[in-house]
């Protein structure tokens, strides 16, 4: 009967050599992965940085883009509609002339209007609508996804625009008014306020209707560019 030998020293020496091996592989190993995951980590945040940088620039460039095509457009509408206003004012007669000048003031308050209802419309509700096909509905996305440039040329070029006739138009009007009734005294002055009175009290009252009725409002403005711009 044999007997069985006891492992010798040199053999348990031997084994623990290849566990140590084996557990400095694997040590090795997961230092490589570990090592490989964050070299990827930091490519990806890389990356990250990169893209976010090259969105601002972007945004940035878009942003100057955008202002000088906003400058050039109210520079040459303001010429435009000065010349024409004025001079076409100049050569009417009283009642038509402030006609006209409603006209104007009523236009600046209705794109404040719109303006003020495309930042508060609610894009869902235009979905909805598109699902269905209701006409105007797209365009009317559009217009939600844009607002703060339509606000920009509804509020601020037209805005504006309409604010400089209706100064430019008061001042003949008043003049004509003088001129017509033989007055005294300058009539520029009651003019002005009066029209400045109904602008903003018009704008006031209509930023509470934008509110109250933004969806309405933009799919009526949507329906309007559809005509021009096909969904």
């Amino acid at each position: 009967m044999k007997v069985k030998s006891k492992p010798s020293d040199k053999d348990e020496s031997k084994k623990m050599k290849k566990e140590i091996k084996k557990l400095a592989r694997i040590e090795n190993q997961k230092t490589e992965i570990e090592s490989q995951k964050e070299i990827e980590q930091v490519k990806q945040k890389y990356e990250e940085i990169k893209k976010e940088k090259i969105k601002k620039e972007k945004k940035e460039n878009q942003n100057i883009k955008w202002f000088i095509e906003v400058f050039i457009m109210t520079f040459i509408l303001s010429m435009l509609f000065s010349y024409i206003s004025t001079n076409g004012v100049s050569n009417l007669s009283l009642i038509p002339a402030i006609l006209i000048l409603v006209l104007v003031i009523a236009v600046g308050i209705i794109f404040d209007i719109v303006g003020v209802a495309v930042t508060v419309a609610d894009e869902n509700e235009f979905h909805a609508k598109a699902t269905k096909k209701v006409k105007g509905s797209k365009s009317s996305i559009k217009l939600i996804r844009n607002a703060p440039r339509v606000a920009n040329i509804c509020a601020d070029v037209i805005g504006d625009i309409c604010g400089v006739l209706s100064g430019a138009i008061s001042a003949l009007i008043s003049i004509k008014i003088t001129d017509q009734f033989g007055l005294s005294f300058d009539t520029q002055f009651i003019l002005s306020a009066l029209v400045s009175a109904i602008t903003v009290g018009g704008k006031a009252l209509g930023k509470t209707v934008a509110n109250n009725n933004s969806t309405k409002i933009v799919h009526a403005v949507g329906i309007v560019t559809n005509k021009f711009f096909k969904d």
